[in-house]
């Protein structure tokens, strides 16, 4: 598919490296087969969000039922952006994920804008939270009766952070196998707290479940609080788009694509309705509102001298997010640096390690950096309004690529209703999100902006970008040479 008009100022894909590719004849191998596909959604949004959104969300929404409707909401509307995402992946079956989408739409301009954001906002920003996240969960245990101290939480993410970095950067397989073995932390603390959330239940501990109660709002509700409150919410889901990036690995991706879909997504739904169901069985809204390790105070209340288990199985879980989180970067990164995106040097690799150390340098850099707060909640609204907002230009691109090549094959089509559903949430979202933080998300905005600043300055310098063999700039430069030698 063509990649549309070149914009100027925005390098279009390396020479180089599409030569390399035509003559070594390497291409990806389709490996990836239907369970294989929904262990990735699944172990890819549940992480630390879970853990620690329910407070975001709770003191956004005003009152548990509506806490719990906008759990179950997210839910829904990301199993309708997913959908979206399967057309589009069966469509322009490319890895690469929103970037590739956004990139073949709209031109190399709107791929290189989303791979700035990613670069300097997401990444480094997701991976500050679950830092942070595994911070609280290993200290808060250590002071039960105060909260921890600041420094001290960016000193622990940071090491954490650093010493991550240098496992990525050391072995593939090393990082492979710490990934493997600390995702059954994250299965083990949910699937904990969801049974003992039962057991409350059958012993009749559901006061805030009930309507009467659960409708009962501690603060007068406001919509911006509920846009904040899906951006929370939607933290938890981050992650839902990552098969996306792996779709020329997907065996038949025409059928299993849709299917990981329909299979994953309810599932995390369920259980993270289901797990917030299960801490108000334990605890009162101000009980949770006061917690910043909402797991670890729910484990106190209910496993006694056994509370131990709560806070080592959601460190495991977020100490392997961090971990994921850096491995995977590095392909968005390389995808675009073989587009001529990104500097060439986030794509190299070290001749006798095979990891792509200059990309995973940049990016511990980057996250430190986020670490100058340990406010999570608004780096949380500052990265999910950014992120909202590429989904959204995503989704619309579905809605463009309609228009524009109506008889282009398209193995998975769905209703038009779905991608429309989506943006009319979408522009409710970041309307009243922005409305409600416009610090924290125009920061966002800010950054993003700042890219477009180099067609600026072309347009103010009259320069364009010279290209390898260019016979304009060659024939500048001779005539110059030539009136340098008269003179």
């Amino acid at each position: 598919m063509s990649d549309g008009p070149r914009q100027r100022g925005v390098p279009g894909p390396s020479k180089n490296a599409t030569k390399e590719t035509e003559s070594s004849g390497v291409a990806l191998k389709k490996e990836i087969g239907l369970l294989s596909a929904c262990g990735i959604i699944v172990g890819n949004i549940i992480g630390s969000g879970i853990f620690v959104s329910p407070k975001g969300v709770l003191e956004n929404a005003s009152s548990v039922g509506l806490a719990l409707i906008v759990w179950a909401a997210t839910g829904v509307i990301t199993a309708i952006g997913a959908l979206c995402y399967a057309e589009l992946g069966v469509t322009i079956p490319k890895s690469g994920g929103d970037y590739s989408y956004v990139k073949d739409i709209f031109g190399g301009l709107a791929g290189f804008l989303r791979l700035w954001v990613a670069l300097l906002v997401i990444y480094p920003t997701n991976q500050a939270v679950v830092a942070l996240t595994f911070s609280n969960y290993i200290l808060q245990p250590l002071f039960p009766t105060c909260f921890v101290s600041e420094n001290g939480l960016r000193l622990l993410a940071a090491v954490c952070l650093l010493l991550l970095t240098w496992v990525n950067c050391f072995s593939v397989r090393l990082a492979t196998r710490v990934q493997d073995i600390f995702t059954a932390g994250k299965l083990l603390a949910l699937v904990l707290i969801i049974i003992l959330g039962i057991v409350q239940i059958c012993k009749g501990h559901f006061y805030w479940l009930e309507p009467a109660h659960a409708f009962e709002p501690f603060q007068e509700y406001d919509m911006g609080r509920i846009a904040l409150a899906f951006l929370q919410g939607s933290f938890a889901y981050a992650g839902w788009n990552f098969l996306n990036y792996v779709t020329e690995e997907l065996i038949d991706p025409h059928r299993n694509l849709p299917r990981a879909i329909f299979i994953s997504i309810p599932l995390v739904t369920f259980i993270y309705v289901f797990a917030n169901v299960a801490y108000v069985t334990a605890m009162s809204p101000n009980e949770l509102l006061a917690s910043n390790a909402v797991a670890v105070t729910f484990g106190e209340k209910l496993l006694g001298v056994m509370s131990w288990i709560m806070p080592i199985s959601v460190a495991l879980s977020t100490f392997g997010g961090v971990n994921g989180s850096l491995f995977t970067s590095s392909r968005l990164f390389f995808a675009g640096a073989r587009e001529g995106h990104l500097p060439r040097l986030l794509a190299m690799i070290h001749v006798n390690r095979f990891t792509p150390i200059p990309a995973l340098l940049f990016t511990c850099i980057s996250t430190l950096l986020m670490l100058c707060t340990s406010d999570i909640y608004t780096l949380i609204n500052y990265v999910g309004f950014i992120n909202y907002l590429f989904y959204g230009v995503t989704v619309a691109g579905q809605i463009v690529l309609r228009i524009k090549q109506p008889d282009m094959y398209r193995p998975i089509k769905v209703s038009l209703l779905w991608p429309v559903s989506y943006l009319l949430f979408w522009a409710f979202l970041l309307i009243f999100s922005l409305y409600r933080e416009p610090m924290v998300c125009g920061i966002g905005l800010a950054i993003m902006i700042s890219a477009e600043m180099t067609r600026l300055g072309q347009k103010i310098c009259l320069v364009v970008y010279p290209a390898e063999g260019n016979t304009e700039v060659d024939g500048l430069e001779e005539r110059q040479e030539e009136e340098e030698d008269n003179h």
